[in-house]
């Protein structure tokens, strides 16, 4: 099910923000594919379970290990007002795999059960896919 992203008398953009917070905080997740400069690296999240909380936090579990790191949303300050126009930013400092994921990321697709992003890299022009599936 698509999340609803409709205009009312509040700014459109703070509109989507709060509707990518909700979703993303709403339950835990897992990482259902990574693609990092065309090589798949889904491997090495394979068991983790993610949660994010109103506060920016992240938490990364599978059981043995626990990684922490932060998460926010960013406008990309242009003028077209949708999600499109959000970034989210995610970042961990260790251990080396999970900082992979620290970038700043265009959203490709969001529904209840589903975030799907995607990062162009500045440096190489490499391109990076990341999705999130809802436990």
């Amino acid at each position: 099910m698509m999340v609803a992203l409709a205009c009312s008398d509040n700014d459109p953009k703070d509109t989507n923000q709060k509707k990518l917070a909700d979703t993303i905080t709403s339950g835990s997740w897992r990482i259902t594919s990574f693609v990092d400069s065309g090589t798949d690296e889904t491997n090495h999240f394979t068991g983790y379970t993610f949660t994010f909380v109103d506060q920016g936090g992240v938490t990364a579990m599978n059981g043995v290990n626990t990684y922490t790191g932060a998460w926010k949303i960013e406008d990309s300050n242009s003028d077209d007002d949708t999600l499109n126009d959000l970034e989210f930013l995610l970042n961990f400092a260790t251990p080396a795999d999970f900082t992979d994921l620290s970038e700043d990321w265009d959203i490709l697709e969001l529904t209840e059960s589903k975030l799907k992003l995607q990062h162009i890299s500045g440096g190489n022009g490499g391109t990076d896919l990341l999705t999130f599936e809802k436990n």
